[in-house]
């Protein structure tokens, strides 16, 4: 195992040797130096997941599938995930964390851009998940998605409470907290204006999903809004450079409304064909535009593959192999440059073999993956902890 205050890292035997000093990308190397060779493979940023559900991590162990089997967006989230997020408890639910943490690590991804609901388990939830990354070495910015859709506005204000408890308790050089809401369909204005407060008084954006199914759309529209973009923009709760995650259902001019420092809009090509929500066709081609997964697994070359897939299918001849979005918005959060290879950038980096398997992670200058191997933890004690924790879990859906 690694000491964890090594301080400095050389990457040899690339075309361009790297050299991480204290967690940043230097252009002179000090001791104590652990010197990995990449024979001849190149270095290049860790990948940034942008939106995604840490909580679901047990979901691929035999989650299974619902009684009636759900015939539209609504229902599956009813049926399947509203379901698993009120079964979760902390032994469950670190579980996951380790587990979905881990494995984005073995993936080559650096940072998770999450976004929590536990509406049985709010209080200290985020703590959990940040006590995974940390022990692991992710870098995250961690939020829990307020809601009204079991306790009413009592429920959406503990959520809130705990985004702001969290914000306030865990800031360090690996974790950064936001504001946020599930989606605004499950929240009244009232919930709404509160968020946009706590922004403002916490001096952090907001992270919700956004015009992902016609569903949000058609809410927005019976309260009086023409969508929920502009419900959010007259209601004073958007903030700038929060998350919009994923905007299937957005015009051009509301993409474009988006464009500059306003919001990252978040891509989620695998969860968006899954759920047969549809596809953002106003994305391609846009800066703020970011890749997510929206809890399935964090890797991020398979997402690349679905987006380019998908946008063929769609026609889309603008759509970006690797949306850079995500890169800025980890800048925002962290008060720092990632997504570079040059001197005074963040040295969270990936080196892959040939086949584009990561051989060496390392996020703020510390080794987590060597030769293809977690550092800090074992990823068959991680297994074996989900397995046992998978299946009291799903008894517990099973309930519901």
């Amino acid at each position: 195992m690694e000491s964890w205050v090594q301080q400095s890292l050389s990457f040899t035997n690339t075309p361009a040797p790297i050299s991480v000093v204290d967690g940043t990308i230097s252009s002179a190397l000090a001791a104590p130096t652990i010197e990995l060779d990449c024979r001849q493979r190149p270095v290049e940023p860790g990948r940034v997941n942008a939106h995604t559900h840490i909580y679901s991590g047990l979901a691929p162990l035999g989650m299974p599938a619902p009684s009636r089997p759900p015939s539209n967006f609504l229902q599956i989230l009813e049926r399947i995930w509203w379901r698993l997020d009120r079964a979760l408890d902390p032994p469950s639910l670190r579980a996951a964390a380790r587990l979905y943490v881990a494995e984005a690590l073995l993936h080559g991804t650096t940072t998770l851009v999450d976004h929590h609901e536990s509406p049985n388990m709010i209080d200290g939830s985020l703590d959990i998940i940040a006590d995974a990354c940390e022990e692991l070495g992710m870098r995250a910015v961690l939020c829990f998605g307020a809601t009204e859709r079991n306790g009413g506005t009592a429920e959406a204000n503990a959520g809130l409470d705990e985004c702001a408890r969290f914000i306030n308790t865990r800031h360090s050089s690996l974790l950064r907290g936001m504001v946020a809401l599930h989606a605004s369909f499950t929240c009244s204005d009232q919930t709404l204006v509160r968020a946009g407060d706590l922004c403002r008084e916490l001096h952090v954006p907001l992270h919700i999903h956004l015009a992902e199914d016609l569903a949000d759309l058609k809410d927005a529209q019976r309260r009086g809004y023409q969508g929920p973009l502009e419900r959010l923009i007259a209601l004073d709760a958007l903030p700038r450079r929060s998350i919009l995650a994923h905007g299937v259902h957005l015009a051009a001019a509301q993409v474009e409304r988006c464009r500059g420092s306003l919001a990252i809009l978040v891509q989620n090509p695998r969860s968006n064909e899954g759920n047969r929500v549809g596809y953002p066709k106003f994305f391609g081609g846009q800066s703020h535009v970011a890749l997510g997964t929206d809890g399935y697994p964090a890797d991020m070359l398979s997402e690349e593959a679905a987006l380019e897939r998908l946008a063929m299918e769609h026609g889309d001849a603008d759509w970006q192999h690797r949306p850079l979005g995500g890169y800025q918005l980890v800048d925002q959060r962290f008060s720092r440059v990632f997504g570079r290879l040059a001197p005074g950038s963040a040295g969270d980096l990936c080196v892959r073999d040939q086949d584009g398997k990561p051989i060496h992670v390392c996020v703020d200058g510390q080794l987590v993956v060597r030769d293809g191997q977690l550092v800090r933890a074992d990823i068959e004690e991680i297994r074996a902890d989900a397995m046992a924790q998978a299946k009291p879990l799903f008894a517990r859906m099973a309930a519901l």
